[in-house]
């Protein structure tokens, strides 16, 4: 397998601990980019209870998603978005 098809399979967690150890001047086939334009939307942080949370960092870990993303995806489904 080459290296950037073990980066495509990667999770959030794997990919950092992977571009601690590694950079982009390892590969031929990525160029800096220079004019970027982004928004960022802001976020309200809500609290959960700690025995809930272990529950969804597990199921979130074997959908091989990060909690924030598995949260915002099921609260949206149960809002109807």
């Amino acid at each position: 397998m080459k290296e950037n098809d073990k980066i495509k399979d990667m999770s959030v967690y794997e990919a950092s601990d992977y571009w601690d150890d590694h950079d982009f001047g390892e590969f031929e086939d990525v160029k800096e980019v220079h004019d970027i334009k982004f928004s960022l939307k802001k976020k309200k942080y809500v609290g959960i209870d700690r025995d809930l949370y272990a529950i969804i960092k597990d199921k979130a870990k074997a959908l091989n998603k990060s909690e924030e993303s598995l949260i915002s995806e099921w609260l949206s489904e149960k809002a109807g978005i």
